[in-house]
């Protein structure tokens, strides 16, 4: 009887171990996330399931999740840090004056039919940041679907503390399984 009683003892110690190690991991190292919506396609798609690191600050073109105004998670690219002049013309993306080239958008201008620009061309200013550079502490976000997306041209700056992490492993679906490459 004895032995029963210590066996089970030990089986409830295990489990509660093995939950308290989940609930911490989930807390600050990785959680799960899907993806609701088609404003980073063709780079995810709706329904995907991802893993989201929170460990490290996000660097430009990371793809991140974070907590959104109207109270949603989103997930979008980082365009821009604290500090930067951004700008789109003719479709290109000019960081600090500099062009910079998105090998992960040439796929989706070329699938354009109507011929336009996947990019409107703006400046940071005429965003809803408002204001020449990004503000100190808050990132440049955009969806991959620039037609589409709900991002900081039009809700601003997305304050860091709002970014719950990093992003580049979809596991599901399984037939989807890849690592996003920024």
């Amino acid at each position: 009887m004895v032995k029963k009683k210590n066996e089970t003892y030990e089986w409830i110690k295990a489990l509660i171990g093995a939950l308290a190690i989940a609930v911490i991991i989930r807390s600050f190292f990785f959680t799960p996330i899907v993806v609701d919506g088609a404003s980073m396609n063709p780079t995810l798609q709706d329904q995907d399931r991802m893993i989201v690191t929170k460990i490290g600050e996000p660097k430009r073109f990371d793809i991140v999740v974070f907590h959104a105004p109207d109270g949603s998670d989103y997930i979008k690219r980082v365009i821009g840090l604290p500090g930067d002049r951004i700008e789109y013309k003719n479709d290109v993306l000019y960081i600090n004056g500099k062009a910079y080239n998105e090998p992960y958008l040439e796929k989706y201008k070329k699938s354009l039919k109507d011929g336009g620009t996947l990019t409107d061309s703006f400046t940071l200013k005429e965003t809803a940041v408002g204001s020449d550079t990004v503000p100190k502490d808050r990132l440049f976000v955009m969806g991959d679907n620039r037609r589409e997306s709900k991002d900081s041209r039009k809700i601003g700056a997305i304050p860091m503390k709002k970014v719950v992490g990093t992003t580049n492993v979809v596991y599901y679906p399984i037939k989807d399984i890849k690592i996003v490459n920024n």
